[in-house]
């Protein structure tokens, strides 16, 4: 059982107003130490204005925020000396080359220009950009930038590193070689804060997570207690050759544990997807294409939301 030693982050009814809208309402939450934690939610959840009070770039508007026991209203600059920041969007220098990135970023943190270089080049090797050291960044790709960017965040030796989306706009191969870099970091034990909108990111990330919706948490957990707790252990998956699939929701209605509609096909939730897959043949009821899978992090999101999480 891990200890309050191992707290690095604690929140209590967090909150933030932006004039008479709230886009975090009263939210609890903790970040142990070694572990990568997770803000799984749609866009306009609350997820970034969270992060940014974390960060200690965006004042609380109520509730209580501590990292490493301190407050970010007193002690910010106390606070973000310990923490590395990968925001949405890569702010790099395009003008600049690779390494001249992390030198002038080492160099805000008063490391000395000898520190700075022996760090950089370790940052780029495990960033898998060593050989693009002296080239320009703006023709670089997105993904490279991506590592890049993350790469900078680590110029001070974080214990906490903050990463907002990490991988959206990158194609599926560059999303599973940061996936990789990230893993390491946690391994070498950095502790690792995110979010994201992509439920296989967080499945495959996330030792534990939060579910945001509208500003609040609405599931907290592991990604295999959270399937375990809000959905079944298997989901029948049923097309049909119709535009409009509500049509066929009575005809499988009783079949596991509920069923929901999706524009493109019906989802049967079932603890045994054969028997279900059975018992919808057994009806009479023909689908053009049947597919019997584990549930997921999504299937979690569409029981506690009834929507997608890509608003």
């Amino acid at each position: 059982m891990s200890g309050d030693d191992d707290i690095l982050l604690r929140a209590k009814g967090l909150t933030k107003h932006f004039g008479e809208f709230t886009a975090v309402d009263g939210i609890d939450f903790e970040v142990r130490k070694g572990e990568c934690f997770g803000f799984l939610g749609p866009n306009g959840a609350g997820k970034s204005s969270t992060m940014r009070m974390v960060g200690c770039v965006s004042p609380v508007s109520g509730g209580e925020l501590r990292l490493f026991d301190l407050d970010p209203a007193t002690d910010g600059p106390a606070i973000r000396a310990r923490l590395g920041s990968c925001p949405q969007r890569d702010t790099l220098d395009e003008e600049l080359t690779v390494q001249e990135n992390l030198w002038i970023y080492g160099r805000y943190f008063g490391l000395s220009r000898k520190e700075v270089r022996t760090r950089a080049a370790e940052l780029l090797d495990f960033a898998q950009l060593s050989e693009r050291a002296g080239d320009k960044v703006e023709p670089l790709s997105g993904g490279m930038k991506r590592r890049l960017t993350i790469a900078r965040s680590l110029i001070n030796s974080p214990e906490i590193l903050l990463l907002d989306e990490p991988t959206t706009g990158l194609d599926p191969q560059a999303r599973h070689v940061l996936w990789d870099r990230l893993f390491r970091l946690k391994r070498s034990g950095v502790t690792l804060v995110l979010t994201t909108h992509y439920m296989d990111e967080a499945e495959q990330l996330c030792d534990r997570l939060v579910v945001m919706d509208h500003g609040r948490i609405v599931a907290e957990g592991s990604p295999r207690e959270l399937i375990a707790q809000h959905s079944t252990r298997e989901v029948l998956e049923l097309r049909f050759d119709v535009d409009d699939h509500s049509r066929h929701a009575e005809q499988v209605g009783g079949i596991g544990e509920r069923v929901e509609v999706l524009p493109d096909r019906l989802l049967v939730y079932a603890h045994d997807g054969d028997r279900a897959s059975a018992d919808v043949h057994a009806r009479g009821v023909q689908p053009l294409s049947s597919l019997v899978r584990r549930s997921t992090l999504e299937d979690v999101f569409l029981t506690l939301t009834g929507r997608t999480l890509v608003d």
